[in-house]
């Protein structure tokens, strides 16, 4: 990666046309071939890019016809489109590369496949007398997260969510209405579990007869942070 810092002015042009003024930016030269300018501030967003596969041609005043003070101008082209970026550099304040080698991507923590693990090694946690059939029951409209059997024998279908929303209320409902065709499992109640529920989920799942569970992800793999709350 090549991380410039440099007083410049920016042009997009392609299927729209943008403008910076002259100002200093920091240019992102990646190895994939796609180039950002950030400044210092908007957060992580940059205020312009062109994304891969790109090149990028670096030409002098010499090479070509620039404004006044321009040491240096980019022209980075997309390879898809007809869109690129005229990076006109009236100043270089930093320039270094740094190879980053080969990344092993992002592992989340606390996503849906966890949750499911966790609360199928931890069914009990539905209810006193709940029994696993199986994760990732298959049906022809995709998987139920957990099929399991309450107290009582009755079939119970678990949709599972990070943050649950009425989309995941409605996606349990078709599943419930799929279930209950089949006699051998017929008759098939939901729950809806999820870290957090939005109310009018709540107020969804009610009015369809699905119950609503909320998980503690921490405890639920034995993670104590009681030292890390005031009361």
């Amino acid at each position: 990666m090549r991380l410039v810092i440099a007083r410049c002015s920016v042009d997009y042009v392609g299927r729209l046309k943008a403008h910076l003024p002259l100002a200093t930016r920091l240019l992102l030269v990646k190895a994939d071939g796609s180039v950002l300018v950030h400044s210092d501030g908007g957060s992580y967003k940059p205020l312009n890019w062109i994304s891969p596969p790109a090149t990028l041609r670096v030409t002098s005043p010499e090479e070509t016809e620039v404004e006044e003070g321009v040491v240096e101008q980019w022209t980075v082209q997309s390879a898809k489109t007809d869109d690129r970026l005229i990076i006109n550099i009236y100043e270089h304040l930093h320039d270094t590369s740094h190879e980053l080698g080969t990344d092993p991507g992002l592992i989340k923590d606390g996503v849906e496949a966890d949750l499911q693990r966790l609360l199928a090694e931890q069914i009990e946690l539905l209810g006193s007398g709940y029994s696993l059939i199986r994760r990732e029951y298959f049906t022809a409209i995709g998987p139920v997260d957990i099929l399991a059997r309450d107290a009582k024998g009755a079939t119970v279908a678990i949709e599972l969510k990070r943050r649950g929303d009425i989309d995941g209320v409605e996606q349990l409902t078709r599943y419930l209405e799929l279930l209950n065709r089949d006699p051998l499992l017929a008759p098939v109640r939901g729950i809806f579990a999820a870290q957090q529920i939005k109310p009018q989920a709540k107020v969804l799942a009610n009015d369809r007869g699905i119950d609503c569970v909320t998980l503690d992800y921490d405890a639920m793999r034995g993670v104590d942070d009681s030292e890390s709350r005031l009361f």
